[in-house]
């Protein structure tokens, strides 16, 4: 059995309010668990405009899916959010 975490360190552009920030993250937040079948949360910067820090899990029984499986989320971030730049990731195996 394999416990992944994700954690990604997102700057959102063009912000301008914590309402704003909050719906462009929460329609984020439900794709990933829609589309990777994770547990994702904003973990920090809640009060911070442009920035979030966005923690993804994942359990499965091999750790190499486990790993190709969070490489998927930051790709699929990178391809499909142009508003979002990624400033830091990481990904721990447990």
């Amino acid at each position: 059995m394999s416990l992944g975490l994700l954690t990604l360190h997102i700057q959102i552009s063009g912000c301008s309010s914590l309402k704003e920030k909050r719906g462009r993250l929460k329609p984020l937040l439900a794709r990933l668990h829609r589309e990777f079948n994770v547990s994702v949360a904003e973990l920090d910067y809640q009060d911070s405009w442009q920035n979030a820090l966005i923690g993804c899990s994942l359990i499965s029984s091999d750790h190499n899916h486990t790993q190709r499986s969070l490489q998927k989320i930051i790709h699929w971030i990178e391809k499909h959010r142009p508003d979002l730049y990624i400033i830091e990731e990481k990904i721990e195996i447990l």
